[in-house]
């Protein structure tokens, strides 16, 4: 079964994308690769039990288990030592993609409070957006229940796009929700 996101890339955003930027050819046509979902658990170096969370957390909104992150450098003031594992991450590609996008536009960015849409200044300049999101509560998954600590995500999305200007295009033809 074919995502929808997808069918609609394919159907609508395509045909509207060559159009405004004047390709000539389908392969030019920008695409998201990849969506990374990064989650780093800073009070891991004091009880690992948290981390354990939040990669149970992860798993649950990715469909898949994410790889556990360790400190590159030891520093003293947060009593860290290198190789000490404080995160978690996990990539996901084409079905999987396709599908955590899908549910972050439709269910899960309505459900935050206050939402006035996502910013349009946090693109790399290399055609990527990064997200912040402050309380992984949003995903329909989590149960608020089983949560004992609120933790924040950044939500990397990677575009084949080589500007800004075409990776802005795609996702808002894609139904990200941008502040006017």
């Amino acid at each position: 079964m074919e995502n929808r996101l997808k069918i609609k890339f394919r159907d609508e955003v395509t045909p509207k994308l060559m159009e405004q930027f004047s390709y000539t050819s389908v392969m030019q046509v920008p695409k998201v690769e990849k969506i990374v979902i990064n989650m780093g658990v800073g009070d891991a170096v004091s009880n690992a039990k948290n981390l354990d969370k939040a990669v149970d957390e992860l798993t649950l909104l990715a469909g898949q288990k994410p790889v556990i992150t360790k400190a590159k450098k030891s520093i003293a003031g947060f009593r860290l030592r290198e190789g000490m594992p404080i995160g978690a991450k996990v990539t996901l590609r084409d079905q999987k993609m396709y599908d955590f996008l899908d549910k972050l536009i439709t269910v899960s960015l309505p459900r935050v409070r206050d939402f006035q849409g996502i910013s349009n200044k946090a693109f790399d300049g290399r055609g990527n957006y990064t997200l912040g999101i402050k309380e992984q509560l949003i995903f329909p998954e989590i149960s608020y229940d089983n949560v004992d600590k609120v933790r924040g995500m950044d939500i990397v999305i990677v575009t084949s796009a080589q500007t800004d200007e075409e990776s802005y295009a795609l996702l808002k033809e894609l139904g990200m929700p941008f502040r006017k």
